[in-house]
């Protein structure tokens, strides 16, 4: 979904796509922050979650309701028919504002789309608390780190959610 920018970042008119997320169902998933792993799923999602101006904690809650229930989760018959909500309940959820980089204008990426960090935070914080009150296990990342995601992509299935 794109929607007009009224951020003095990205300009007046400017069309900025919403949150977005690459997921990816996984058998493992784990992420480490200087040498210490912060967070860790067996099966389940591994969400990477980046964040624009002009989201707000509509579009944050609006994500978390799409993982929980997005049916890449495969059923008896190996199908993807289930969600996490219906299986394993387990997330991994790791702010990436990298989502937002542009390479339009050549090699070197712009993340002028990218949400500043002190707005970015309270939205990927707002989605794992829902995904929790869903009854969620989530596992995150740390914030304003240096990261590195381990995962075993399931299938592979990987998609991208725009909210």
């Amino acid at each position: 979904m794109r929607r007009p920018s009224r951020d003095p970042q990205t300009g007046p008119g400017i069309s900025v796509p919403g949150v977005r997320a690459v997921v990816q169902r996984v058998t493992r998933a784990s992420v480490t922050s200087d040498g210490v792993e912060v967070g860790a799923i067996g099966p389940g999602l591994c969400a990477l979650v980046g964040v624009t101006h002009t989201d707000g904690p509509a579009h944050a809650t609006k994500l978390a309701e799409r993982l929980w229930h997005l049916r890449i989760m495969a059923d008896d018959a190996g199908v993807m028919n289930r969600s996490v909500a219906d299986t394993t309940r387990a997330l991994l959820v790791v702010s990436q504002f990298t989502l937002y980089g542009d390479t339009s204008g050549g090699r070197r990426p712009s993340w002028i789309a990218a949400a500043r960090p002190e707005h970015a935070e309270p939205l990927i914080d707002l989605v794992v608390t829902t995904l929790r009150g869903f009854g969620a296990t989530v596992a995150t990342g740390r914030f304003r780190t240096d990261m590195a995601v381990s995962l075993v992509n399931d299938g592979p299935a990987t998609v991208l959610i725009e909210v």
